[in-house]
Formats: structure tokens, C-alpha cells, sequence
């Protein structure tokens, strides 16, 4: 049975992730920090949240798109 980690991770929209990796930071660390900074501000670090997963999910649309040989026929 998988763990709620696990479950969470591949479910999520990636966001902490591409985070990380363009900083350079691991991104369990960035989880963290970003759950504490919710608590302290009372959830408003979830709109930011939000908005960069739509647009994660936006650039990956558009580059699916571009690179579909499918698309074109």
C-alpha cells in the first residue's frame, strides 16, 4: 500500500518541485517552508501556489503541443 507521501507527490501538481530545481534547493525543504509560511499567514501563500501550478501546467501544455507530430496531420 502506498503512502500518503507517495499519494500526495505524484498527485500534486509539482509546483514545490520545479521550484527546486531551478533554485537548487531539495524540495522537501521548500514543502516545508511553504506549509509553515501558510500557517503563519493564513493561507495566502495558496493563491501563489495556485497560480504558478496553472502556469506550470499551461507551459506543458503548449510545449506537448509543439512537439505532437500527431497534431499536424
Amino acid at each position: 500500500m502506498k503512502s500518503v507521501r507517495e499519494i500526495i507527490e505524484l498527485h500534486a501538481f509539482g509546483v514545490c518541485s520545479a521550484i527546486g530545481e531551478k533554485m537548487g534547493i531539495a524540495s522537501t525543504r521548500i514543502r516545508m517552508w511553504f506549509i509553515y509560511i501558510s500557517f503563519l499567514t493564513f493561507g495566502s501563500p495558496l493563491i501563489i501556489y495556485m497560480v504558478l501550478a496553472f502556469w506550470i501546467n499551461i507551459k506543458n501544455y503548449i510545449y506537448s503541443a509543439k512537439r505532437n507530430p500527431l497534431r499536424y496531420l
